[in-house]
């Protein structure tokens, strides 16, 4: 029997065995076809996107040759011998070309093969009077007027992209050769590292770029002799042995691609090979694309094809049990209907006890109510039980007589009221209640807490004809879970208010810092000013006494190297002060004219030293915008146009845009390249196109960004290579009907009869080199100074009476404050003298402070013209 069974199950393992193996191996092959073909049209997508960037880069240059082949200039010089100066001016325009377009070497080549100039003329390796005819490119340009040719500069020893072009003669003869070489660098690192590689091949198979360096100057196919003395003879891979490319060919594809495995260089697994021509160089572009997704997607469909065939095997089999079990229960019932036909006559007489069986099964302990895990009782109309289920004895413990058909439900709250399950108070208002609420039929739902800790929801829901049903559901494990879950809360809640106020506590303490850093830089900066103003001021007076021109020439220097190095000073602060939030605004509505027409006068005398044009349209607009603030913005954008500008002119004008006007600034400077729009706006960024030696220290623009961003104003660039750029900051307009404000109040020069002759003067500084500066710069303008020392020195000197006309007062002099002291001083004076507050402070509370007061202000290090105008503008008002 058994060995019969296994014969017929023989044939069906077989069959389920070979369906296994057929399905997964035709799912293993479809799945990796498929696979195969996407993977193949990803790469030829990357491939296509290197082909395109590398032939954008060649195209950019290929234009340049051609220009400069056309130049007189350059065609003048191969056509006969040139001297040195001509070599000079032809190596500083081929320099200027060179950088300007960006190129790695530009060179002029007589028809003989040698360099007569080149870009690189100022380096080591240079190219001049170099011998090039050997190489292709000059060889192409002289025979066809235009070459190409990729390989090892010969004398740079830097690899690269050489461009030719012929210079021809009237009579169109060629007489020359202008080349560009291309560093094709930048193309190989951004090509990717990780997965794919990328090679570039020339046309005899010969790796010469690639993003993994173990294939650079790998041979893909082995050179025959003739390939091998044409390489030696344009010396193009010179000093780099030239290595061979190991591997096997597992399969080809469509379109050529290929299925690979590399020995050399070692690349472990199967890698897709696909490859395109660049267009217009005899090159050959290469990716090598990873194939492990190849196979892990077949097995992923042999897997689900070989389920799909089980599930389908297990299906088949379920729906034959099933019809063998379908015809087992009709040959049985088969059998029953003979049985009951042969006890008919005995069922018929016992039917009626049957039905009367079957309408008992409805009430009482009901089976239809057994399933529930609640308990559940039924009441009719008159209050009595008609049904109930198992789990209701179990939750109430009844005894088995107390719960029966007909039972009246007052009976069983006696019972439990007994038992006290129906809380604290009289029985009988308890028992009244819950009678009420069956009376009355409506719907209530609550919760009720046994002794032994069990809670149960009751909910009761009245009949459509009359009657109700209960339901006690045991939710104690829901109500320890969610005592639980408020006890986590409230932890929770203590953990998050301690997290909070530690928190707060850091932020407090990074506030501290930061406050503590502006304090710091402050301080740093005061001290550095110090002997950076004692040195200006010393710088002048030693001016004054030169009569050398050479030496004056060199003081000059030395001011102003010292005003550059004030200049980064007071832009560190200024970036310190922004950061930590301690600069105070001043944001007021105000007329701009005034303060454009100011800018436009100072820069324009700068500008006119350089040669250029600065034009300014007036306005008549007010802002809402702090003035000192913005000023600053805008002088920035002044200066950097002027420095940056090297001719042509720069155009000062606003523009209405609805409720904002645009202040802005033009140019005709070199503009800004796109990348650099971003960039030039961070500290220490500064372009390459200044005028030498007045670079900038590139921290105006980061402070722009910052004054900006403070005064919710915003800041446009709009900029093109070559043709200029414009700076604009957006203000927002002020409300109308504002009285225009006072002109300021210009000083007068001083002349002969300066009030500043016999002014008495006392200087008061705790540096010892800025009172000796002081009073140096002072007597030259022939006042007397009968004090120049710190304040120990103020204090002792003071009499009544004896009061000075002016008084040069710092303000931080280590522990002792300038206005305490002066306060001091005018009690012993019985007088209040001229005051100038020359601080390193630029707090705007002190130079409010100062304005109040009816002092003059100035910062350090001080400019002894700005000094001598203030002081002169001072005794002129008292006078």
């Amino acid at each position: 029997m058994r060995h019969l069974r296994t014969r017929r199950l023989l044939p069906v393992a077989l069959l389920v065995a070979g369906g296994l193996v057929l399905c997964t191996t035709l799912a293993w092959r479809g799945g990796e076809r498929r696979e195969l073909d996407n993977q193949s049209r990803l790469a030829r997508q990357q491939l296509d996107l290197h082909r395109q960037a590398l032939a954008q880069q060649i195209e950019r240059y290929r234009a340049l040759p051609q220009l400069l082949a056309l130049d007189p200039d350059l065609r003048q010089a191969v056509a006969a011998p040139v001297d040195a100066a001509t070599r000079r001016q032809l190596n500083l325009r081929l320099e200027q070309a060179n950088r300007t377009t960006r190129a790695s070497t530009l060179t002029l080549i007589d028809a003989d093969g040698t360099a007569v100039a080149a870009s690189n003329w100022r380096e080591p390796g240079s190219n001049v009077g170099e011998r090039y005819g050997f190489r292709p490119y000059v060889q192409q340009a002289l025979r066809e007027g235009r070459g190409r040719f990729y390989g090892i500069g010969v004398t740079t020893g830097v690899p690269g992209y050489f461009l030719s072009e012929a210079l021809r003669d009237d009579g169109g003869r060629a007489i020359g050769v202008v080349v560009i070489k291309i560093e094709l660098s930048a193309i190989e690192q951004a090509w990717p590292r990780d997965a794919d590689t990328v090679l570039a091949s020339d046309a005899h198979g010969v790796v010469f770029l690639a993003s993994d360096p173990d294939w650079r100057y790998r041979t893909l196919a082995p050179l025959d002799a003739r390939a091998s003395a044409e390489l030696t003879a344009t010396r193009q891979y010179q000093g780099q042995p030239l290595r061979a490319y190991a591997g096997r060919r597992l399969r080809t594809l469509g379109d050529g691609d290929l299925l690979v495995r590399i020995d050399a260089p070692a690349m472990p697994g199967q890698w897709l090979w696909r490859r395109e021509p660049v267009a217009d160089t005899g090159w050959t572009l290469h990716l090598l694309h990873d194939a492990a997704p190849v196979a892990a997607a077949a097995r992923q469909w042999a897997a689900i094809a070989g389920a799909s065939w089980l599930a389908l095997v297990f299906v088949l089999l379920f729906l034959q049990q099933r019809l063998r079990l379908s015809a087992l229960r009709r040959r049985s019932r088969e059998e029953l209907e003979t049985l009951v036909r042969q006890h008919a006559e005995e069922l018929r007489t016992a039917r009626d006890g049957l039905v009367d069986a079957a309408q008992q099964a409805d009430t009482g302990l009901s089976r239809r109510l057994a399933h529930l895990p609640q308990g559940v009782v039924i009441i009719d109309a008159e209050l009595r039980i008609v049904a109930w289920n198992a789990r209701y004895i179990d939750l109430f413990r009844f005894p088995p007589d107390l719960v029966r058909v007909g039972t009246p439900i007052e009976e069983v709250f006696r019972y439990n009221a007994r038992r006290g399950l129906l809380g604290p108070g009289p029985v009988e208002e308890a028992i009244e209640r819950r009678l009420a609420h069956l009376r009355n039929g409506k719907p209530h739902m609550r919760e009720s807490e046994k002794e032994d800790g069990t809670v149960l929801e009751i909910r009761g829901n009245p009949l459509p004809d009359g009657g109700f049903v209960t339901s006690y559901a045991d939710i104690t494990t829901y109500k320890t879970t969610a005592r639980e879950l408020r006890t986590l809360a409230d932890a929770l809640e203590r953990r998050i208010a301690e997290r909070t106020a530690d928190l707060e506590q850091a932020r407090a303490e990074a506030e501290a810092a930061n406050r503590y850093k502006g304090r710091f830089a402050a301080a740093a900066v005061h001290d550095l000013l110090q002997p950076l103003n004692a040195a200006r001021m010393f710088v002048s007076g030693l001016r004054a006494r030169l009569r050398d021109d050479d030496t004056r020439e060199i003081a000059d220097h030395i001011d102003g190297a010292l005003a550059a190095q004030d200049d980064i000073l007071a832009s560190l602060l200024d970036i310190s002060r922004l950061e930590s939030g301690t600069l105070r605004t001043d944001v007021r509505d105000f007329a701009l004219g005034p303060m454009l027409d100011g800018l436009a006068s100072e820069t324009g005398v700068l500008a006119r030293a350089r040669g250029l044009q600065l034009d300014h349209v007036p306005t008549r607009a007010w802002v809402r915008s702090d003035p000192a603030l913005l000023r600053r913005v805008v002088q920035n954008f002044l200066s950097n146009a002027v420095r940056y500008t090297a001719r042509g002119r720069i155009l000062l004008g606003c523009r209405r845009d609805g409720d904002l006007l645009r202040i802005e600034v033009h140019d005709t400077g070199p503009g800004i390249p796109p990348n650099r729009q971003r960039e030039i706006f961070e500290e220490f960024r500064r372009l390459d196109a200044g005028t030498a030696g007045d670079r900038g220290a590139g921290l105006g623009l980061a402070i722009v960004e910052r004054i900006v961003r403070l005064l919710d104003h915003h800041v446009d660039l709009r900029s093109r290579p070559g043709i200029g750029s414009a700076f604009v900051v957006v203000v927002p307009l002020a409300a109308t009907g504002i009285e225009s404000l006072p002109p300021p109040l210009e000083p007068s020069p001083a002349d002969d009869g300066s009030p500043l002759r016999g002014c008495r003067v006392w200087c008061i500084d705790d540096d010892p080199h800025v009172c000796a500066a002081t009073r140096l710069l002072l007597r030259r303008w022939d006042c007397d100074v009968p004090l120049s020392d710190g304040p120990d020195a103020a204090l002792a000197a003071a009499a009544a009476d004896d009061a000075p006309d002016l008084v040069l007062l710092d303000v931080r002099m280590g522990a002792q404050d300038g206005p305490a002291l002066l306060e001091m001083l005018c009690e012993r004076w019985q007088h209040m003298p001229l005051v100038i507050l020359v601080t390193a402070e630029t707090d705007p509370a002190l130079c409010e402070r100062a304005r109040a007061a009816g002092w003059g202000f100035l910062a350090k290090p001080v400019r002894p013209p700005a000094l001598r105008a203030l002081m002169t503008q001072l005794l002129l008002r008292r006078g």
